[in-house]
């Protein structure tokens, strides 16, 4: 399977800090928010990643992270001009994507819970069997009218989606991580754009649903589904990594951690990387990191 994060858009509401920067490269307490995104993927087991975002930013992302291959990834890149919708992200990436089915997760979104890279890895492997066309994932929250809602039955097959419904069938909201067998190329090429001018993902989702090719899979208690998209929501995501990290000693979303347990280095590429960035105390933990694996 192959990966795409979109990290576009202005980040108006987060306005002036994202006047000079990409929202996507802000701080999410000790590390860039992009990590969050990027180590999601990975925790899936996907090493072939597209990242899109805007011409201004593109090179800010390639300074930070360039072609991967020392976290042993390929990423490569890709411009979005103007926002036009989630859904145009596998039209620009329709080369990227080939023949494979797709990831989308975006940018500014944030997962952590228990038992993630399993959930992940089984929902990843019903797309490229061909069990699913279509796996979303859903989180409960109390304002469902600002989200886009899906409805599932008792197997977990998707029955309904709306776009901010003023009554919801559900407070299942749909979180910004997406897995699609390939046909979303198409499905996508061939979407009207809505009145904003923008190609809607839950088009695409309604696509899959009139086949009952989607699943609805429940982010659950003590899962954490967090939006970065206002200054309120990026510091309580802030807030919520560094109580994490300070209670249990591990970083979330390390990218070079995740890396190395992945298999996709080794400990001895994960120390050299800590290094580089020993002065800081995410360097060190990353070093740590790797000596635990040497002794372990």
């Amino acid at each position: 399977m192959k990966g795409i994060i979109l990290a576009g858009g202005s980040g108006s509401r987060l306005y002036p800090i994202t006047r000079a920067v990409s929202k996507q490269l802000l701080p999410v307490y000790d590390k860039p928010m992009i990590y969050h995104p990027l180590s999601t993927l990975m925790l899936a087991g996907i090493r072939d990643i597209l990242l899109i975002t805007t011409p201004d930013d593109l090179l800010s992302f390639q300074q930070l992270l360039g072609d991967g291959r020392e976290l042993g990834l390929c990423i490569s890149y890709a411009e979005q001009p103007s926002p036009d919708g989630l859904a145009q992200a596998f039209v620009i990436g329709a080369e990227h994507v080939g023949d494979d089915p797709v990831a989308l997760v975006l940018g500014d979104n944030i997962f952590h819970g228990p038992g993630f890279s399993a959930l992940l890895h089984n929902s990843v492997a019903a797309v490229e069997t061909g069990h699913d066309g279509c796996v979303l994932f859903g989180y409960a929250v109390k304002d469902p009218q600002r989200y886009g809602v899906g409805e599932a039955d008792a197997d977990g097959r998707l029955i309904s989606i709306e776009e901010k419904p003023s009554h919801p069938r559900s407070n299942r909201a749909i979180t910004g991580l997406y897995l699609y067998d390939n046909s979303v190329v198409e499905i996508a090429r061939g979407l009207t754009p809505s009145a904003r001018g923008e190609l809607e993902i839950t088009d695409v989702n309604k696509a899959y649903l009139t086949q009952d090719r989607a699943r609805l899979i429940n982010l659950g208690r003590g899962f954490a589904w967090l939006d970065t998209g206002t200054h309120e929501s990026l510091l309580e995501a802030s807030q919520y990594v560094q109580v994490l990290e300070n209670r249990q000693g591990v970083r979330i979303a390390c990218v070079e951690e995740v890396a190395l347990r992945m298999g996709f280095i080794d400990a001895d590429a994960c120390y050299a990387l800590g290094a580089r960035q020993g002065k800081s105390g995410y360097g060190e933990y990353v070093m740590a990191v790797a000596k635990a694996a040497w002794e372990g």
